[in-house]
């Protein structure tokens, strides 16, 4: 599927006034994971409106016992001190990683932006060593940026 594709069913998803925000998050997670053969889990995590920890609100793939993520624990935890992208090639070489699966191989982060804030993030894991790329975070990043513009944070928090 061609990456504007993607973009533009995300876009519908949270322009959708018949969609709750989670319901959006929801169809975005499972598109991306149907559509982008690498991409085996995908999730978003929000950072918890009191407490330096993430909560995870939506996601695609296996469940995981990681609905809740300190800040500084794991590459996600990381993402949130740090306001950067993570992007890990092989997670047995990552000290401070938090196995959600025995199969996953690599892993990539991009932060959530409102406003210049760091309110969250996407999380994409894969089956494979090496799966992501420089497109693969572009694309991560053109999705966050319509769910920063659409986002109800009060109907996520709630």
């Amino acid at each position: 599927m061609d990456i504007q594709e993607l973009i533009q069913f995300s876009a519908d998803q949270l322009k959708n006034p018949k969609n709750h925000p989670i319901d959006a998050l929801n169809k975005i997670c499972e598109h991306l994971r149907e559509n982008i053969e690498h991409y085996d889990w995908v999730g978003f995590y929000f950072h918890h409106p009191e407490k330096p920890k993430l909560i995870l609100k939506a996601f695609a793939g296996e469940p995981t016992d990681h609905i809740e993520i300190p800040f500084g624990k794991g590459i996600c935890g990381q993402v949130a001190e740090t306001d950067t992208n993570f992007r890990v090639d092989d997670v047995n070489d990552q000290d401070n990683y938090i196995a959600c699966s025995i199969y996953t191989k690599s892993e990539l982060v991009v932060p959530l932006f409102v406003d210049g804030k760091n309110i969250g993030q996407i999380d994409i894991d894969s089956h494979q060593k090496n799966a992501f790329s420089a497109e693969d975070e572009d694309l991560l990043k053109k999705i966050n940026q319509l769910v920063a513009e659409h986002i109800n944070l009060n109907a996520i928090n709630a």
